[in-house]
């Protein structure tokens, strides 16, 4: 669970930076930046889905999962905006990264 927790803090600090640009009026960040940001964070879903699977979390970690989960298809969309150099909607960036920041907050109290 620490090594998710790890990387999604990691995740965010890219996301932070992603965000910081898009709110400055930069329609879709460097794809570069997003990948890292998104692979991340993929890798810190998988080592939250293994510990979990593996019966390490208890039910606040299972909340946190399912928010990532819903974090994550947001960011999906968002890459598929970046993809086709539409400019990445605000509102959405804000609720992807309100639920992220959900999701960690929750993990971090599960993991101490």
């Amino acid at each position: 669970m620490t090594i998710a927790l790890v990387l999604f803090a990691i995740a965010a600090v890219g996301g932070i930076v992603l965000a910081v640009m898009r709110f400055k009026g930069k329609p879709y960040p460097p794809l570069g930046l997003a990948l890292v940001h998104g692979g991340v964070a993929a890798a810190g879903l998988v080592a939250l889905i293994a510990g979990v699977a593996q019966g390490q979390g208890a039910s606040p970690a299972r909340t946190a999962l399912v928010l990532f989960i819903i974090a994550a298809l947001g960011g999906f969309v968002l890459f598929s905006h970046h993809l086709r150099k539409v400019a990445l909607p605000v509102w959405l960036v804000v609720v992807h990264a309100l639920v992220a920041v959900i999701a960690f907050v929750i993990l971090l109290t599960s993991v101490l």
